[in-house]
């Protein structure tokens, strides 16, 4: 009898929305066949993707559908993994598994070098650890972007009973999905950056705050967890090291960090005022380190491979790899893993491949919702943290999003600000009315009756939102509005009442 022939399938959720599930309900009691769920590569365009062993490497076949069995099964048609142009041109670090690997197999993650940052971590002092962080020059992969080293010092020195580490999942921007990768494809690799943070600050106890719309990243992590516990790896300094999924109901604000913790703690999600940072003061009062997965998952690879190699990538400023996740109205939407420095013109033409059939390219929207709108005269913009800070931008957790020459830039503008007013905390007041009134303002020119004084006041509002709100929400709200307004202002105009 013949043994059954392997066969590599994503079991991430985009793979499974494009159709993976189908394809493993079809082949899954095909004796022939070994079917085996593997966290995915991130060329989303190519979905669902089946891979399966040759001398060569792995050959991959594109968009299958379940009668494509017999051609996979015979070799015929495949492309050679590593011949695929859009994962050719990357330099993957953080999503070096992808693809590769099965999320749950413990053995599989050693094989590939994990858990060799945490050996590292459990060899030197917490202060050597942080000094390697330090000379990495990470900075964090969210909106802030601040250094790393720095808030571990802080929580590292600070005086309590107890300390904690949050990983921030709750990854709420639109066309943003790298956490929920890293969740569903590579849990140990978070787990393990936790790890070394906990042993780095003296941290007694770990978290991850989980959006409630990932129920399948949930669910994988905790299944990590579980198997980590097992092998005994939730252990720093001798004392064990519970790590505990919380999960969120919905709210854009729990991702901002005071918001989250309040979260956590059972109230509801409203930003505190800082200082004190949660460094200082976290969750229930006590030191607390906050990232997001992206940069948890970037710990491991600066212990294991040390600082410098880090701060050898990227720019001045922004060192290291950035994930970048393409989508809108590109050819090919998908993860991207690539040293900072690329111009969004680069990323959009190698990786995006040029505009999706019958589109034209309008506008591309960079750091989520709040993010700042980029005519096609922007596009040779450094991918940096400083540059996009110079053009009053922000890069945050490395979402692209391209809007193409149907998009109505009023009705876009409008709706941006309804989703501030719509998840706004309400903690302070710039946010909390100025969102509401900005979207009249917008309305009323929807409409046809506003003025040249609306535009107007929605420069002054957006002026007092940025200078006077609590938290981000409230202070990149307008960004999008205004740049809208700068960059399109014939459309608005034309609006207006006559």
């Amino acid at each position: 009898m013949s043994m059954a022939l392997r066969l590599y399938l994503s079991n991430d959720t985009s793979a499974r929305a494009a159709g993976a599930g189908l394809l493993a309900d079809a082949w899954s009691e095909r004796p022939e066949v070994q079917l085996i769920r593997t966290s995915s590569r991130g060329a989303f365009f190519l979905e669902p993707v089946v891979e399966r062993d040759s001398p060569d490497g792995r050959l991959a076949w594109f968009r299958v559908i379940p009668e494509d069995l017999p051609s996979i099964l015979s070799g015929r048609g495949g492309t050679p993994v590593r011949s695929i142009p859009f994962l050719m041109q990357q330099t993957r670090f953080t999503f070096a598994n992808f693809g590769e690997t099965e999320p749950l197999v413990l053995d599989e993650y050693q094989a590939r070098g994990g858990l060799q940052g945490l050996e590292t971590a459990l060899r030197i002092t917490p202060d050597a650890i942080i000094e390697e962080v330090r000379v990495s020059q990470l900075r964090g992969r969210g909106g802030a972007a601040f250094p790393v080293w720095n808030k571990w010092k802080v929580a590292q020195q600070a005086k309590a009973d107890e300390k904690y580490v949050v990983a921030n999942a709750d990854e709420g921007d639109a066309g943003t999905y790298c956490d929920r990768m890293i969740l569903e494809g590579d849990p140990f690799r978070l787990l393990e950056g936790m790890l070394i943070c906990a042993r780095a600050i003296g941290a007694d106890r770990g978290y991850v705050y989980c959006r409630q719309e990932y129920p399948a990243a949930a669910a994988t992590l905790r299944a990590a967890i579980h198997k980590a516990d097992e092998a005994e790896l939730l252990d720093v300094d001798g004392e064990f090291f519970p790590i505990e999924v919380v999960e969120g109901a919905g709210s854009y604000v729990c991702g901002e960090e005071t918001a989250l913790l309040e979260s956590i703690e059972g109230r509801p999600g409203v930003v505190r005022a800082k200082p004190p940072y949660p460094a200082q003061s976290g969750l229930f009062g006590r030191p607390t380190v906050v990232s997001n997965v992206l940069t948890f998952a970037t710990i491991p690879n600066i212990l294991s491979w040390g600082g410098a190699w880090h701060a050898a990538l990227g720019t001045e400023q922004s060192r290291g790899t950035m994930a970048l996740q393409l989508g809108g109205r590109v050819k090919q939407p998908g993860l991207v893993e690539v040293p900072f420095g690329l111009t969004l013109r680069q990323v959009l033409d190698q990786f995006g491949g040029g505009m999706a059939p019958g589109s034209r390219f309008k506008a591309v929207q960079v750091g989520g919702p709040l993010g700042s709108l980029f005519p096609a005269s922007q596009l040779d913009m450094t991918i940096c943290y400083d540059a996009f800070a110079q053009a009053g931008a922000v890069l945050g957790h490395g979402g692209i999003v391209v809007y193409d020459h149907q998009t109505e830039m009023v009705d876009l503008a409008r709706h941006f600000m309804a989703f501030t007013a719509q998840e706004s905390c309400g903690k302070c007041t710039p946010c909390r009315i100025g969102s509401v009134r900005g979207v009249e303002i917008l309305e009323r020119i929807q409409a046809g009756s506003g003025t040249a004084d609306d535009l107007l006041l929605l420069e002054d509002l957006g002026a007092t939102m940025k200078a006077a709100s609590l938290c981000a929400l409230g202070g990149r709200a307008p960004y999008p509005v205004l740049t809208a307004i700068e960059h399109f202002p014939a459309e608005f105009r034309n609006r207006l009442r006559q």
